[in-house]
């Protein structure tokens, strides 16, 4: 092959779309009607298994705490132990999802429920010890977010969120002591790079303590545009530099649940429009070493979105 010939085709390849097999990581949560619906019945864990991969979803964020008064991890973790076990099988990953609404765990960043915080984290952390190796969890991912409370417009944000902080640095104590192998990180909104807190003698905004915390953020990126102001990347930005530089990791999280706030979700944008600013996205990142991915704002949601447009 002559020189000239590798080169046209070197730049020829360098023009096509990014193949699937190289493209970014992408993960979804799963709430937990959901989760324990696959986690029960193995016909809808099939069902659901076979739709994730047709869309490329190779990580699960799968609901892992208490649901109408049962707790599955706690009273029936075979059945986590088998979903888990198919989900491997199928090449997937499968992060513990902690925290929701129905509990009320935005409040686990006041001192006062620091035990059920702790308690949350560890039962995640004795599961992975009492299973081989292809049951166990991945990593965790923790949505607790202290602006849902109430006390968030009452001038105690910054109480709020080294509430936070502290509730964290507990979770990635157990971790440590425990020697857990566990990915762990949380959910976290873009905009926390904007508000700085002294914590542990140190000031800086919210995120870089967060980032500097934990081994990953998923940061909630919610825009429908890739690029430009008030954008994907634009609200990314600091997030992806500094965790850059302290070696840690940001997945990028985006929203398809329909909101009154049009440019917070992909809702009527459609798949088509989502696919676009992805691609430009990954291009613009895909040289961030920190850059780990995306996930998408949720599993019945996402279904619905789609089905909606493709069916």
């Amino acid at each position: 092959m002559n020189r000239g010939f590798r080169l046209g085709l070197l730049a020829a390849l360098c023009l096509l779309p990014m193949s699937h097999a190289a493209a970014a990581s992408r993960a979804i949560w799963t709430w937990e009607a959901e989760s324990y619906a696959m986690i029960e019945d193995p016909a809808v864990a099939d069902e659901a298994v076979a739709y994730l991969k047709s869309q490329r979803i190779d990580t699960v964020y799968l609901y892992a705490d208490a649901f109408k008064d049962r707790n599955l991890i706690v009273e029936q973790p075979q059945l986590y132990r088998a979903f888990i076990e198919r989900l491997h099988g199928k090449n997937m990953k499968v992060y513990a999802l902690l925290g929701s609404w129905y509990l009320s765990t935005q409040n686990y960043v006041l001192p006062e429920y620091r035990k059920q915080a702790e308690a949350m984290f560890r039962r995640v952390v004795e599961y992975n010890a009492s299973v081989p190796a292809a049951a166990r969890f991945d990593g965790a991912n923790l949505d607790i977010e202290p602006h849902i409370l109430d006390q968030w417009e009452d001038d105690t944000r910054e109480d709020l969120l080294i509430g936070f902080l502290d509730m964290s640095a507990a979770v990635m104590r157990i971790k440590q002591e425990s020697g857990a192998t566990l990915t762990v990180g949380p959910a976290i909104p873009f905009w926390l790079d904007g508000i700085e807190v002294e914590w542990n003698g140190r000031s800086r905004p919210v995120s870089e303590h967060t980032i500097n915390i934990y081994d990953y953020v998923a940061l909630m990126d919610y825009r429908d545009k890739a690029e430009g102001r008030d954008s994907i990347l634009s609200h990314a930005a600091s997030e992806i530099a500094y965790a850059n530089e302290v070696g840690k990791k940001v997945v990028i999280g985006l929203e398809v649940s329909s909101n009154d706030i049009n440019k917070v979700t992909f809702d009527e944008e459609g798949p088509k429009v989502f696919e676009q600013e992805v691609r430009k996205v990954e291009r613009a990142l895909r040289n961030e070493p920190s850059f780990d991915g995306f996930a998408i704002h949720h599993y019945r949601a996402y279904r619905r979105w789609a089905g909606r447009y493709w069916e």
